[in-house]
């Protein structure tokens, strides 16, 4: 019996995906072998990247003028790798300034690591409500190298309502849990980035979306790794690239672009995220902890309404445990936070939400 799996990540996937990711292991578009054999410099492999870019152009509307990358190391890499190519500086040189803007635990991260190699600044911090809702976020100077934000906060359940006004200064975003969830205009970006394994495909593959003019500002000594130029060049083929999951990637596009593209399952994930939001809103032992502004379509946190904490903890405790014994899996809220997180991610059918709502409604009956 295939489950509900409501994990942030690596994350449930279509399942039409799977299917015909089975059917093709052992012989991928009449080629007698599996992608994961494949070189990645053969005339095999070189449609299946090709075709995966396209349809990430076409579905993200991504303008000329950006390239698009399959990188590795996750988005946790691109902590440095933002900071590498757009503001380190040469030996000797004085730092540029990059400013960041505290949404929650990834956005803290991005921004301490980029303080190792520039003069990162945080402008605004959410943390004095514990990471509940979005600050007001202060324009940067506009002699400033970048403007990070993380535009859906994957572990507390925010998302930004709009953006920031940055000037000339680059807008640089996560949309790791979110990207193609809804529509973007990929233009007011300098940079975007996105860890495949949330709402794309399996772990593995990481997504740069960057604007040409920022390509090649790495200085001298930065590992050839990491930088944007060389990856470029090469056509995200400069060393041996996540073959399997970009071709995973292309098939969740292609069934993207059967449902309706993005403008479509955006409508379904605003169902989905609105049933449960109600939900926990008329609830009298349930609430969700974020600020209706803020609240994430993606990432749904929710905690026991008692105000004991051990009781909070057994209700919180029980449940996972007991909606992983009905099928509902993987609902135990990110270990620096606790309580309960359902992410609902493109591939999560209005069923699920549904299945998990009447179990709800069942354990809400023991909790009185």
């Amino acid at each position: 019996m295939r489950v509900y799996n409501f994990s942030a990540g690596p994350s449930a996937l279509p399942v039409p995906v799977l299917e015909r990711a089975a059917v093709e292991m052992t012989d991928a578009y009449g080629t007698g072998q599996s992608v994961m054999e494949m070189s990645h410099r053969s005339k095999d492999f070189k449609p299946i990247i090709e075709k995966t870019e396209a349809l990430l152009r076409e579905l993200m509307g991504i303008p000329s003028g950006y390239r698009v990358l399959f990188l590795q190391g996750g988005a946790s890499l691109q902590f440095s790798m933002i900071p590498l190519n757009l503001a380190a500086g040469e030996p000797g040189a004085a730092k540029k300034r990059a400013v960041y803007v505290e949404t929650g635990v990834w956005a803290k991260k991005a921004a301490e690591e980029a303080a190792k190699f520039v003069d990162a600044v945080t402008l605004a911090c959410s943390k004095d409500r514990a990471y509940a809702y979005i600050p007001e976020a202060p324009a940067p100077d506009q002699g400033d190298a970048y403007y990070h934000i993380t535009l859906n906060n994957t572990i507390v359940g925010t998302k930004w309502a709009g953006l920031p006004e940055t000037g000339q200064v680059p807008l640089a975003a996560d949309i790791s849990s979110c990207i193609l969830s809804e529509p973007l205009d990929v233009a007011k970006f300098g940079v975007l980035y996105a860890g495949a394994q949330k709402n794309l495909g399996p772990a593995g593959t990481t997504i740069v979306i960057i604007r040409e003019d920022l390509i090649g500002r790495a200085p001298s000594w930065t590992p050839a790794l990491l930088r944007y130029d060389i990856h470029a060049r090469e056509g995200s083929l400069y060393n041996t690239p996540p073959c399997y999951g970009i071709y995973i990637i292309g098939l969740v596009l292609e069934w993207l672009k059967d449902r309706g593209g993005v403008t479509a399952i955006a409508e379904e994930n605003r169902k989905k995220a609105a049933l449960l939001y109600d939900y926990l809103d008329a609830s009298r032992n349930f609430r969700s902890p974020v600020e209706k502004p803020y609240r994430s379509l993606m990432n749904i946190p929710f905690v026991p309404a008692d105000p004991d904490p051990e009781r909070r903890s057994v209700q919180e405790t029980r449940f996972v445990k007991e909606a992983a014994a009905a099928g509902l899996v993987n609902l135990a809220g990110h270990r620096l936070v606790g309580g309960m997180r359902a992410s609902i991610y493109n591939a999560m059918p209005l069923d699920g939400v549904k299945a998990l709502i009447q179990f709800m409604e069942k354990f809400e009956e023991t909790m009185k």
